[in-house]
């Protein structure tokens, strides 16, 4: 029987979450499948089997945490042993987890009881479901799964509770769903992965950079109407195009002109450090938190090029599996709240860039043109928040008119484009 350590995934991470195990004690397994997804402080990482065998004891179970170098699991390699001596270790590991077993909580031990015996790491759920579970004070080994594999749905979990008030009704005993405001004393959920590592960061950034913020409207109607031309020729290509590949192509092209807002300041203070390529960050409200990842060189990429880019990340961001190497090396970043309907926001910079900015909805609304006739316009609202102890207001108000004055004539952008 062999142990499988969590190995070192790197940028220092000495722990992790197990968020899913993918296999019980007993299962087969094949070489490269998946075992077990663990949330780090970046993203959720899949890990996979070395090679073909039989899992025998699983040592961390689901919602604990797990030690980088420490065992994860035990498995027996295929060809390994005879079919008598995997049942030995099965049984054995299943006899000394019995200790462990004694010393779960009261919902736990209840379910040790139900006909199936199954614990509540090995039954699959998503994270969704297990909350729904939680709120009505159920047991997940309780439920019967009929997703595959045994997986517990959200249908499941209603159906079960549908079954329990009809039993009440009709007189005949069923567990008593608990109301999620029952009582007055809170939920508790330890603070962990993406999100712990978001409010360390941004507790550092708002108390160690001095911050001010710069507010402007943009008129972007005629960067809604050079999209609406371009979409159908990005569709042929197979691309999404948004605006923020538009807003990403501008803001390297403003940087240039104003290379200090593409520049951070060292640990120590006492050096600017200006990077020869811009690249753009985009914060993605994830499944795990917030997840900042970033366009490498935006101003060598095309605007198809860009929208592929957005399109990768965001829905890797999406789904917590972004790739290390996306979430460093970021220098300006772009928060899009008004595709979630905000207008106007204070955003926090993804320190140790020198700057961030807040992109609001687009409204729109009545604007006077040069004649003082009266035009219906679309207008974003955007905030930008600099880094004080090197970038002044007046800095940063030019290089937001550079920004501006390219997304509101897209066409100039042309004669910048190499």
């Amino acid at each position: 029987m062999s142990d499988f350590k969590l190995p070192d995934i790197g940028e220092g991470i000495v722990e992790c979450e197990v968020v899913e195990w993918r296999v019980a004690e007993g299962d087969t397994i094949e070489e490269d499948q998946p075992i077990v997804e663990v949330m780090t402080d970046k993203a959720l990482v899949e890990i996979t089997a070395p090679e073909a065998g039989v899992v025998t004891r699983l040592y961390v179970p689901q919602g604990k945490i797990a030690k980088v170098h420490a065992p994860l699991y035990a498995y027996q390699a295929e060809g390994e042993g005879s079919e008598d001596t995997t049942d030995e270790a099965v049984a054995s590991s299943t006899d000394a987890q019995a200790p462990a077993a004694a010393l779960s909580s009261p919902v736990e031990d209840a379910t040790t009881s139900q006909p199936s015996e199954r614990t509540q790491g090995k039954v699959p759920a998503s994270p969704a479901v297990r909350r729904l579970v939680r709120e009505h004070g159920l047991a997940l080994n309780a439920i019967a799964g009929s997703g595959k594999a045994g997986r517990v749905l959200k249908e499941d979990v209603l159906a079960h509770l549908e079954q329990g008030t009809t039993a009440s009704a009709s007189g005949a005993p069923a567990p008593q769903a608990r109301h999620p405001h029952a009582d007055s004393a809170p939920r508790i959920e330890p603070l962990r992965g993406v999100r712990a590592v978001m409010a360390r960061r941004m507790v550092a950034s708002a108390t160690t950079i001095p911050h001010f913020h710069y507010g402007e409207e943009i008129d972007v109607t005629e960067l809604l109407a050079l999209r609406e031309r371009l979409k159908p020729l990005a569709d042929a290509q197979g691309e999404r195009l948004t605006l923020m590949p538009f807003f990403m192509k501008a803001l390297a092209l403003a940087v240039a002109e104003t290379p200090i807002l593409n520049a951070q300041l060292n640990e120590a203070g006492d050096e600017l450090h200006y990077y020869p390529q811009c690249n753009v960050g985009m914060a993605v409200d994830s499944q795990a938190g917030l997840l900042v990842p970033n366009v490498k060189g935006v101003e060598r990429l095309s605007l198809l090029a860009l929208a592929r880019e957005v399109g990768r990340l965001t829905a890797a961001a999406r789904e917590g599996r972004v790739d290390q190497a996306d979430l460093k090396g970021g220098t300006i970043s772009i928060s899009n709240i008004g595709a979630l309907g905000g207008t106007y926001a204070a955003p926090i910079i993804n320190a140790p860039e020198a700057a961030i900015v807040a992109i609001g909805k687009t409204q729109w609304l009545p604007r006077f043109d040069a004649e003082g006739a009266v035009q219906r316009r679309a207008i974003m609202t955007i905030t930008w928040a600099g880094d004080h102890r090197f970038i002044d207001g007046g800095t940063i108000a030019r290089f937001c008119n550079s920004w501006k004055g390219f997304l509101e004539a897209p066409e100039t952008m042309l004669l910048h484009l190499a």
